[in-house]
């Protein structure tokens, strides 16, 4: 019976320190979580990469392949008609164009410089100049910027499934 009682006891004390963990792991995720406003899928924001590290992965990513990461930069532009893509600074004035996953969500208008998390698929692709036309014009350019655009360009694209945004 006394071996019993010591069995009950170590097994009670057991669970309460798995309970303990579980808690201490819910509150680090509720304190990210009041720490970002987020879009599309459910992202962590622990292990994105820096926008040098991207930078790096851009600039040595072939231009028919693509790979899923996660980065954080601050964004520089997002589109003023609905929100539908950003872009994301990167090191040197370089630039990623973010799109969203099958037009699941879209962003506030007004998080320009403001800090975010992408998580998804990035790839480098060749602009057309009737998309680039397209998001001039989303940006509220001029007709004269719009017609000077006249030759493809190599960009540093991303898809995103999910999105973090610094509170």
């Amino acid at each position: 019976m006394k071996q019993f009682n010591i069995l009950i006891g170590v097994l009670a004390v057991l669970i309460s320190c798995q309970n303990a963990e579980k808690k201490k792991k819910n509150q680090e995720t509720a304190t990210e979580i009041a720490q970002y406003a987020s879009f599309g899928a459910q992202i962590l924001a622990e292990g994105a990469k820096s926008e040098t590290d991207m930078l790096a992965l851009y600039q040595n990513l072939p231009a028919a392949d693509t790979v899923d990461t996660k980065f954080s930069a601050k964004v520089t532009e997002v589109c003023q008609a609905k929100g539908c893509w950003m872009k994301l600074e990167l090191e040197d004035g370089t630039q990623a164009m973010v799109r969203f996953k099958d037009y699941a969500f879209f962003m506030p208008k007004d998080i320009s410089g403001r800090e975010v998390i992408v998580d998804g698929k990035a790839f480098v692709d060749m602009m057309s100049v009737e998309d680039q036309r397209h998001y001039a014009e989303d940006e509220g350019k001029s007709e004269e910027e719009i017609a000077a655009i006249t030759q493809p360009k190599k960009t540093f694209s991303f898809e995103a499934s999910g999105v973090l945004i610094k509170q």
